[in-house]
């Protein structure tokens, strides 16, 4: 069995220059992270640094042994099948050559028998698609988008080809910025020991089995580096300094919620008063818009002056798969709950608010808030749960959506930011404090609420 933590020039050759499925040289960068062993991976952290390519070479290495499984990931499909991302990236590659395309499974099968499969993990169970699935090589593309435990799910389906020297490898890149900020640098960039003093990391990621390589613009041949950077110049400071400089150690902080202010409960007490407020969109991420608004729809609870937020449900979707997935959510909420949606003002948000009540929302307690888009209103709006969070009457049940709402507060009032999910805390905190107190005994049957909602 292979002892050496790196590839030998012979072995770096036959699986990355030579291979017929790699059409161009690596950079420098790309080869450091290529010709390294060890078990665990990330490549980047600068916009620009060709993290895709060295993603998708790694991916490919071993295609030529026999039974050789590999898979990649973007968080959506819409993100894997963008123009230039992953899926049109090994299309190009592959094309022409003896590889061949299953469109059913996403994968690319070689004659060895090897193949090379893309997958995504929007939501935290889409995880269990793959369980009982074996792969010699999972890969990452933009890790901060997933969660953590995602990434451990994924990682404990590396398994060893029998009587095989083919490494087994978990592969990962990514720039600073997203929800998974702080548990990927604190994974690849710097590890605090049970004191909490910062190791060095170099040495600390060494000795388990991790490497970090960073790479900027820079280091990159293949990119117009000039155009490039005119184009980061367009963004707010932080995010050039993340996207630019690979920055991990700054981010763009609000004044208005802090994360210290909350305390995570496994369950909400029984008896609570329930509402779930919505705020809706429907756009899908494109290359025309990669990054458009959220359909969020927020479940909060009271009890005794003590306020709960519960479970969070977010999407990106056309109108149509929206409403489906809407549905396929309050159709867990017990009726008592109160459904609450943040109504657009004037006669369109009327007309709006009507045609859900007669169709998602149908036969619900369901009622249209009137609510103004401006950022400075938002910021009034949310005064009140800000004040409530800072004197500690607002816990958060643990769930998977935990630190996507929790980067989401401490980023508001920024302008550029997301804020779906803060206008679906506040409308909902609002709806609370002036509901009656008669609907307390209206328990969720004598059981507490766990995170996820009523998913229990």
């Amino acid at each position: 069995m292979r002892s050496s933590k790196r590839q030998t020039k012979a072995e770096f050759a036959a699986t990355v220059l030579d291979n017929p499925y790699i059409p161009h040289d690596p950079t420098i960068k790309q080869a450091e992270f290529l010709v390294d062993l060890r078990k665990e991976g990330m490549y980047g952290g600068a916009a620009g640094g060709g993290k895709s390519d060295a993603l998708l070479m790694a991916g490919l290495q071993y295609v030529t042994e026999p039974d050789y499984a590999a898979i990649l990931f973007r968080k959506t499909f819409t993100d894997l099948s963008l123009p230039g991302a992953l899926m049109d990236r090994a299309d190009e590659w592959l094309r022409g050559t003896d590889a061949e395309w299953k469109e059913k499974t996403k994968t690319w099968g070689f004659p060895s028998g090897a193949t090379l499969t893309f997958g995504y993990l929007e939501a935290e169970k889409d995880k269990f698609r793959y369980q009982g699935s074996e792969y010699q090589y999972v890969g990452f593309d933009e890790l901060t988008q997933f969660t953590e435990t995602q990434y451990r799910y994924l990682f404990s389906r590396l398994r060893r080809l029998e009587g095989s020297d083919v490494p087994i490898r978990c592969r990962s890149a990514s720039n600073p910025g997203g929800a998974g900020h702080e548990w990927v640098k604190n994974r690849f960039i710097t590890y605090k020991d049970e004191q909490g003093t910062i190791i060095n990391p170099p040495e600390d990621l060494s000795k388990r089995g991790r490497f970090f390589v960073p790479a900027k613009l820079q280091d990159n041949p293949y990119l117009d580096q000039e155009e490039y950077l005119e184009s980061l110049d367009e963004l707010d400071p932080v995010t050039q300094a993340q996207l630019r400089d690979g920055n991990w150690d700054i981010q763009a902080k609000g004044e208005m919620f802090k994360r210290e202010w909350y305390d995570f409960v496994d369950a909400a007490p029984q008896g609570c008063q329930l509402v779930r407020y919505w705020d809706m969109a429907s756009t899908e991420p494109s290359k025309a818009n990669p990054d458009p608004d959220w359909t969020v729809g927020l479940l909060m609870g009271e009890k005794n002056g003590e306020y709960y937020v519960i479970d969070v449900f977010r999407c990106r979707k056309n109108s149509g798969d929206r409403d489906k997935a809407i549905e396929a959510t309050i159709a867990l909420d017990p009726l008592h709950i109160k459904q609450r949606l943040g109504q657009e003002p004037g006669s369109s948000g009327k007309d709006v608010t009507l045609t859900f009540a007669k169709t998602v929302f149908k036969g619900r307690d369901f009622v249209g808030i009137p609510e103004t888009k401006q950022l400075g209103s938002k910021v009034v709006r949310a005064g009140s749960v800000s004040s409530a969070s800072k004197n500690g009457l607002v816990h958060i049940v643990k769930g998977h959506w935990n630190t996507a709402f929790i980067v989401e507060l401490e980023l508001f009032p920024q302008e550029g930011v997301h804020d779906d999910q803060v206008d679906c805390f506040s409308g909902g905190y609002l709806q609370l404090v002036k509901a009656p107190k008669r609907q307390a005994a209206m328990a969720w049957d004598g059981v507490g609420v766990a995170g996820g909602g009523f998913r229990v």
